[in-house]
């Protein structure tokens, strides 16, 4: 349920956005259409360009050519600059950032716009209650936990009642299960309040699982934006498979809409070209087992992680390949096995030049 103290969400548009850092070219005429009310993942590599991105759409950075607009407002263009704090636009930084001098309570109100403050206690407690912290309002960051901190910035953030809110990376700090718990709370309050967020990650996983919607950014460009789904199950290019969850890759020879591999003959659910092709399989795809109907294997070697076990194999061909099985598949080093692949795959022409160079390019 939309929060009767925040303002009405705000939509965003930016359209054809460059930003150059002397003769560092960082962001290559970007463009992202943000609904109001929704989630928005910007998913990229290190040096993308994300931060810079988010940098401009709160107005600490203009671009050097391109257009932001937030609720159909103008807010960045040639010769059109709106300052930050008239754009009712809130960050929510790595780590927090709460001032350890402060109280939790006193760090919220810090969040309060002016004419906020003469209830400041009211609002201090309301938002507070909304990220389930209403008992901790005298305590000191020091005093709570890394999970429970990011929950006060984001109280402080929305005291501030932005029409969109901007978080870059505000997991990274945490540990591995600490930070799935938060994130998952966090998202949850932010579709209860009914606020437009911008995400910026790296982390596939927290992307796909959180976001309405993904932009993934590129070399400085989107390269594909559409929901988590529609990027895992069909991205555009092999880039973009490969940024977007885990995968197997063999080569081929693709001949009108059909892979011929070690594998078989698989089918592309995606447009590749007849020639030389890179078939990508996510590891749900693959089972292997003594009794299946697939391509001949060898075990050379099993991983067991827990939840699931990486089988190590050799086809025929001499081609190697790792195998996700859930549990302990029971399978003995040097055992003759087989390999099915469930459903289409995803295929793409085989890279060539501009294709190898790495993800992370373009600048920060």
């Amino acid at each position: 349920m939309t929060d009767p103290m925040a303002l009405p969400a705000a939509s965003v548009q930016a359209h054809g956005i460059h930003k150059a850092f002397g003769m560092r070219s960082v962001l290559r005429g970007v463009d992202l259409e943000v609904p109001a009310g929704s989630i928005t993942a910007i998913l990229g590599p290190s040096g993308c360009g994300k931060t810079t991105l988010l940098r401009i759409l709160a107005g600490f950075e203009d671009p050097d050519l391109g257009t932001v607009r937030i609720a159909g407002e103008t807010v960045a263009s040639d010769g059109v600059t709106v300052p930050v704090h008239r754009r009712r636009v809130g960050l929510m930084p790595q780590e927090g950032a709460l001032f350890p001098h402060l109280s939790v309570g006193e760090n919220v109100a810090f969040g309060l716009g002016r004419a906020d403050r003469e209830h400041a206690r009211a609002q201090v407690a309301h938002w507070l209650e909304v990220v389930g912290l209403g008992d901790l309002a005298r305590a000191r960051p020091h005093e709570i936990s890394g999970g429970q901190q990011q929950r006060v910035a984001l109280a402080r953030a929305l005291a501030a009642r932005p029409r969109v809110l901007l978080l870059d990376e505000p997991f990274a700090a945490l540990d591995a299960g600490l930070r799935v718990r938060v994130r998952e709370d966090i998202a949850a309050i932010l579709r209860d309040t009914g606020t437009t967020a911008i995400l910026v990650t790296h982390d596939q996983s927290e992307a796909l699982s959180l976001a309405d919607s993904v932009a993934l950014l590129i070399g400085g460009a989107v390269a594909q934006h559409g929901t988590p789904a529609d990027l895992y199950h069909r991205p555009g290019t092999l880039t973009s498979a490969r940024f977007i969850g885990n995968t197997v890759e063999i080569t081929g020879t693709a001949e009108s809409g059909t892979v011929h591999t070690a594998l078989g003959a698989l089918r592309s659910k995606v447009t590749v070209g007849d020639g030389p092709a890179v078939v990508v399989l996510r590891p749900e795809q693959l089972r292997v087992g003594a009794d299946g109907s697939g391509s001949p294997a060898r075990v050379r070697a099993c991983r067991f992680y827990g939840a699931d076990t990486v089988v190590h194999v050799t086809l025929d061909d001499g081609t190697a390949l790792q195998v996700r099985s859930p549990g302990a598949p029971g399978l003995d080093e040097g055992a003759d096995v087989t390999v099915d692949v469930v459903g289409d795959v995803l295929a793409y022409p085989s890279p060539t030049g501009r294709e190898r160079v790495s993800l992370g390019e373009a600048g920060s």
